[in-house]
């Protein structure tokens, strides 16, 4: 039995025998031989005794006797508690959370990026358990692997998702998106499993290379971003700006420049929602986003190939779909916007073309829900995406998947 939980149950004894003792006089003072004038003074021995503790309590804080500073540690009493009412807050709002099945390949890839961005300053990585900055905080972030097996799916989901007061962790910053969260707790289940190589492998993935990550400015041959923003947009989005498999993120490579920009400012004022994206973008100042937009705006994207004679009738009922609308269901016709077309595209939409299928059908689902935010036309697909059934939503996903990128024309 560890020393914290002997000093609880001291004091818990303690305070039991106190609370017998109370019970005990106030029987005997509510009994027939008690009067009112004994209650009265039992009463006021108690106020009494309650005000002076609490002035001393009071005294104690107004001198500056308390200890704040994050070197001194917890007392082990206090880390207890602590560390028990989180345990038992988080059982209790988590009960009732819906678990999504979590086997899928690409959103644990998903959670491996996000965590390596987002969560790795503080709890580390199977090269760098313990961070040095934040092993000087009270409490200590702990290393994940030894401890996620004490917290079911749905509890890790509440704490990435809400954040843990007194404990320095932060809410999810876009808390919009639960598809963000439940992929970090994804890779969590299987973070245990992993060494340091098949981390390195699935945080990098295809970008990985001879564990080196050559920065933008490199393979540009003159110098755009520092190389910490730049390594950063590789690990998601490539050197090449193709993206990742399974649309764990999207390709950048051949986007209209105008709309990177209008994506990254709206990432920047919180108006699009990513708890990734909305602080690193927050970071870049308006001459980066211009050149990480024309940077990737200059990269020539590649088809995907899809070996897969089942998509071939879905891709048909998304070409129906983008290139003739379904006037009957109120649905407008996609290539107007996205193209392909022959009619000048407005540069702030986005090429569909070439896409990931898993990327845009997330996008569809997360306007539909009201959930994805935008830029200024961002609205428009509101009232769009919520007329698709999820069966048209892949359908249509697929059919821009499968088309390769024509040249831009802008208007």
């Amino acid at each position: 039995m560890n020393k914290s939980l002997m000093l609880f149950l001291s004091w818990f004894a303690l305070m039991g025998r106190w609370f017998l003792s109370v019970g005990q006089n106030i029987r005997a003072l509510l009994g027939p031989a008690s009067g009112w004038n004994g209650l009265k003074r039992w009463l006021l021995q108690i106020a009494s005794l309650v005000v002076g503790i609490s002035s001393i309590g009071f005294l104690v804080v107004v001198l500056g006797l308390v200890p704040i500073k994050a070197s001194s540690g917890h007392w082990p009493i206090t880390a207890w508690i602590l560390s028990f009412t989180m345990s038992r807050s988080v059982s209790t709002h988590a009960m009732g959370i819906q678990v999504p099945a979590m086997d899928d390949s690409g959103m644990v890839l998903k959670g491996a990026t996000l965590y390596e961005t987002g969560c790795f300053p503080c709890h580390g990585n199977p090269t760098i358990q313990r961070p040095r900055i934040a092993m000087q905080m009270t409490p200590h972030p702990p290393y994940l692997p030894p401890v996620i097996h004490e917290w079911k799916p749905g509890e890790l989901f509440y704490i990435v998702k809400h954040g843990v007061k007194f404990t320095g962790m932060p809410a999810w910053p876009a808390r919009q998106r639960d598809d963000e969260v439940w992929a970090i707790v994804a890779f969590l289940q299987k973070f245990p499993e992993l060494n340091e190589q098949e981390y390195k492998q699935m945080v990098s993935g295809e970008n990985e290379q001879s564990g080196e990550v050559v920065p933008i400015q490199a393979l540009s041959g003159r110098q755009l971003l520092p190389r910490s923003i730049s390594d950063t947009c590789i690990r998601c989005h490539g050197p090449e700006g193709q993206g990742r498999q399974a649309g764990v993120a999207p390709k950048l490579a051949g986007q209209k420049p105008a709309y990177l920009e209008a994506a990254l400012d709206s990432y920047t004022r919180g108006k699009r929602h990513s708890g990734v994206m909305e602080p690193i973008a927050a970071a870049l100042s308006r001459d980066e986003i211009r050149d990480l937009s024309r940077y990737f705006s200059e990269l020539e994207a590649t088809p995907i190939i899809s070996n897969s004679s089942e998509s071939e009738p879905a891709i048909q009922r998304g070409a129906t779909i983008a290139l003739h609308g379904l006037p009957k269901a109120r649905i407008p016709i996609c290539a107007e916007c996205h193209g392909p077309s022959d009619n000048a595209q407005n540069k702030a939409y986005p090429t569909l073309a070439g896409q990931y299928a898993e990327y845009i059908a997330l996008q569809l689902k997360l306007f539909a829900d009201d959930r994805r935010g935008g830029s200024e036309f961002g609205p428009l697909m509101h009232p769009v995406a919520s007329l698709l059934s999820t069966e048209q939503i892949r359908d249509v996903a697929l059919y821009y998947q499968s088309l390769t990128v024509p040249p831009i024309r802008e208007r």
